[in-house]
Order: C-alpha cells, then structure tokens, then sequence
C-alpha cells in the first residue's frame, strides 16, 4: 500500500491562530483509526523522529496527525523553530485544548478516517492536555500517555511566583537553541480561573476511554512516579514502562537516523498493538 504523508496542512482557529498540522495514512478504502500525537513543552510536530513514528503507525492501519499547537512558539511560515517568543509567551492551557478541539474537529471529517475510533497519543504536558481532552470529548475512545506529566500546575512557587505576578513574565532557557524563552503571567491567571478543568487526576479518574501509560525509567523531565500515581488514578488503564528509557524515549533533535531510536520503536509497538486489541 502506498503510504501518504501531507505536511504543514493549514488549520484555523478563530479563538487562537492560524497553526500547521500532518497527516500520515495508507492509500485504502478502508476507513481507519484516527491517531492524534499531542506534543509537549518546548514541543513541535516535527521534532526528533515524531516523523519516523507517524510513518510506523500509518503502516499500521492508522491515520496519524500530529500538529504543531498555535501558540508553541513555531510560526506558519517557520514551524521548524522557535521563531514567534511572543506567542509562546502567550501560550497557556485553554488555547492548547481549543487547538486539539479543532484538529480532532477537522480530520474527523476526513474520508478515510473512522469516526467512532479516536484516540490520542500525548507526550509530556501533552499527555496531561490529552487526558483532560480524553475526559471532556466523548469522541475520544482511545488514550495514550507518554512520558506524561500527572499535573498541570507546574509553574514557580513562593517569592518566585510573586515576582513573576510582579514582573509579568519570567524566563525559562532552552537548552538546545539557547533562547530565553518568555512565560507571561497570564498563563498563571488562566490556570487559575480553570483550575477545576486543568486537574489532570480528577480527569483521568473520569477518563471512560481505554488508557494506556508508557513511561522510562530513566526519564530526567517527569519522574516516573507520575506514570505509577496516573495508573493509579485509573484502575482500568495498562501501566508500561520501558527499562532504562529517558524523556524522549531516546530521540533528539534533530533526528539524522532513518530508523526509529530502540525505546522510541518499543513504544510505536506497544501503541499499535494497544490500539489494535482495545479498538479494532
């Protein structure tokens, strides 16, 4: 079967911004699974080998998406770095959950692509944006968390937080391109009028979808505790972890390789056959 790849497909959203999305799928008349990757902080569709697992899970019998958020920091014309620092300031966890609505919202109408089976796959922050989408949406019938983060309230505490209410914005280095990447304080303020959408334990205990948790344990970003307390918030998800794997499941950016690092397949594997037994 050939395999279809359409990069940088244009999606509006009125209550955020313009932002680029991907699709990978076979050429069959077979309408298939829909697999959205929800990428994380300091995150963008085409980092690493995000690309490479696309690619495996088209193969698979998927119609894989993944998109770059609004507000990530990338651009239209640029969504291969961190080119807009204002607009990633911007960023919070509203806008984040309007543009997984309207990604879900446009390729579900697609063609080929099955309806009745969603299913997301969320790396990181975009694990705990996945898993309060998964309990809002009854569209979503799948879920899968890697590396995922068991809250969203990760922001700086004590005399840390009123100088960032005070200043307005604080700054967080990237340690791969060096910039100094802004965090306004509206992103404080948005978190607390939401507070009670943006737990992600009462989401993931209500959660109905089939839930699957990947984690390393080895992961330098989120400890993998969260993964165990996760599991443990939800009685009915499958807990796997992969010895030795870090936060990236061994990928980097950028990604030279033709094939997909060790851990990073191990996990595309265990997706496919999650999806297969639980969906299909």
């Amino acid at each position: 079967m050939n395999l279809i790849i359409e990069k940088d497909i244009f999606l509006e959203n009125k209550e955020t911004r313009g932002f680029l999305a991907d699709s990978f799928y076979t050429d069959t008349t077979q309408k298939l699974p829909l697999v959205i990757f929800v990428h994380g902080y300091k995150g963008y569709k085409d980092w690493g080998a995000w690309d490479l697992m696309g690619q495996k899970l088209a193969e698979a019998g998927y119609f894989f998406v993944k998109f770059n958020f609004s507000h990530n920091g990338t651009t239209v014309d640029n969504p291969h770095d961190f080119a807009d620092l204002e607009a990633f300031g911007n960023n919070n966890y509203s806008k984040e959950l309007s543009d997984l609505g309207v990604v879900i919202d446009h390729f579900i109408q697609n063609p080929h692509v099955d309806s009745e089976k969603v299913v997301l796959i969320g790396h990181s922050r975009g694990g705990g944006i996945s898993i309060i989408k998964t309990s809002e949406d009854e569209r979503i019938n799948g879920l899968v968390t890697l590396a995922s983060v068991d809250t969203l309230e990760r922001f700086p505490t004590g005399e840390a937080l009123g100088k960032w209410e005070k200043e307005g914005v604080y700054y967080a280095l990237n340690g791969r391109t060096k910039q100094e990447m802004p965090h306004y304080y509206q992103f404080y303020e948005d978190y607390e009028e939401n507070i009670h959408r943006f737990d992600v334990e009462r989401a993931a205990e209500m959660a109905k979808a089939h839930m699957l948790i990947i984690h390393g344990t080895e992961d330098e970003a989120v400890e993998v505790k969260q993964a165990e307390h996760l599991h443990l918030l939800n009685p009915n998800s499958e807990l796997f972890l992969i010895e030795n794997a870090n936060h990236t499941f061994g990928a980097k950016e950028p990604w030279a390789d033709q094939d997909l690092p060790k851990d990073l397949n191990t996990v595309t594997e265990k997706c496919i056959d999650f999806i297969k037994e639980k969906l299909n």
